[in-house]
């Protein structure tokens, strides 16, 4: 009975990676085709005229011909790729110069508790609520249509503050304690105690930043009309019977950089997802 119950699960664990990776094999596949293959396949739904889709998952004859036109004659990619890596490390960088310590007050004063629940429920509020106050705030501020105007609310995300708040909390007030009696400082706390115990959650909260800042999308729509500023995920051709296969690339090659984080860092964002969830 156990044996089936196993095999079960594994069953359907298989169908929901399957379920969740086909996607991006039909991404993958559909860069390696040829122009003429992905017309047939897919030139009538591009057009809009309607029709039976005709899908091969393995390439008649594979081409890299999309990936060099993308990387070698594309120059708005690389604009636009190093917009998102400047907003990436800027902003991840700001979340953590001022979450940590952040963090730390909401975990260790007590007075601070009603204020974090407060603080949460901006964590609550979705974009597209914020998105009007937000527009006018920065409007106001004539941070409209610049790298700033999209890296300053980012900095101040209250997710990076929540994870790390999970991690910090849980740092045993015996230590604290046995501390102060031999002199140290709260700084020394700080700094000694509660940033190497609750590296863990400074790590995961960085990872899952990166990954949110690289696929930011709404935000810069809303606040940036000059497309030179626009973040890679923004980058998608015109698509047209002949641009098909450059959209597949160009989708590709913006999955990379959340892939090999992912994979770097899986057991810290997994940690940071548990803490997340487990909101105590």
């Amino acid at each position: 009975m156990r044996y089936l119950q196993k095999v079960w699960k594994w069953l359907f664990g298989i169908i929901v990676v399957l379920i969740f990776c086909l996607p991006v094999v039909f991404l993958l596949a559909g860069s390696l085709k040829g122009t003429k293959e992905l017309t047939d396949s897919l030139g009538a739904v591009i057009a809009g005229k309607g029709g039976d889709l005709q899908w091969n998952f393995f390439p008649a004859y594979p081409t890299l011909r999309h990936y060099v036109k993308v990387l070698l004659d594309s120059p708005q990619f690389w604009t636009l790729f190093w917009n998102s890596v400047k907003l990436t490390s800027v902003t991840v960088l700001g979340q953590i110069l001022i979450s940590i310590p952040a963090a730390w007050g909401f975990a260790r004063y007590r007075f601070t508790h009603a204020i974090f629940r407060i603080y949460m429920i901006l964590m609550m509020i979705p974009f597209q609520v914020r998105m009007i106050s937000e527009y006018l705030l920065l409007q106001r501020m004539d941070l409209l249509d610049s790298f700033w105007g999209i890296v300053l609310p980012a900095v101040f995300s209250a997710y990076p503050v929540f994870i790390m708040f999970q991690f910090f909390v849980s740092i045993p007030e015996e230590v604290l304690d046995a501390a102060r009696i031999d002199g140290a400082t709260e700084w020394q706390l700080f700094v000694r105690i509660g940033v190497p115990l609750g590296k863990t959650g400074i790590i995961s909260s960085m990872m899952l930043s990166v990954l949110e800042c690289w696929n930011m999308i709404e935000q810069p729509m809303v606040f940036l009309d000059t497309k030179s500023l626009w973040p890679v995920a923004l980058y998608v051709p015109q698509i047209t019977e002949n641009g098909i296969g450059v959209s597949f690339a160009v989708s590709i090659l913006v999955l990379i950089l959340p892939f090999l984080v992912f994979l770097a860092g899986q057991e810290y964002i997994q940690k940071g997802i548990a803490a997340f969830m487990k909101g105590e």
